[in-house]
């Protein structure tokens, strides 16, 4: 039972891990700090896609789903989230387009906070050229 337990939440985490990976853009838009976590979140991910690569945590959680006697009886995350993350159709071309799709969507929003943060800085100086202290 523990280790189906310990299977359960390492999909739930590895599902979190790609949802930060694709959108955490969004939250840096919000909270600037997490970029130091996202960009390298982001290399990460779009390296496993392009390449081709497995995530460690893949045979991590196959590894604890064997332990377990286990092996994707249909439970929630079984169902559910499983099929999210490890997709049976995914193919080398589709694995290209996704990675390929991650570095735009972040492009896209860290191309917007780069442009919001250059035009605070412009008005900053702006300001301090009318109003010099």
């Amino acid at each position: 039972m523990p280790a189906q337990l310990f299977a359960d939440v390492l999909v739930i985490l590895h599902l979190g891990f790609i949802l930060f990976v694709v959108f955490g853009g969004f939250l840096v838009l919000k909270w600037n700090w997490l970029c130091s976590l996202h960009l390298p979140a982001v290399a990460w991910g779009t390296l496993i896609e392009l390449l081709g690569w497995q995530c460690p945590l893949t045979p991590v959680e196959q590894y604890l789903r064997n332990l377990s006697k286990t092996a994707y009886q249909e439970g929630f995350v079984e169902h559910y989230l499983l099929p999210l993350v490890y997709p049976s159709a995914l193919t080398r071309s589709m694995q290209l387009i996704l990675g390929v799709s991650v570095v735009a969507i972040n492009g896209l929003i860290y191309g917007y906070l780069i442009a919001r943060q250059r035009k605070a800085r412009g008005n900053r100086a702006d300001r301090e050229k009318k109003h010099p202290s």
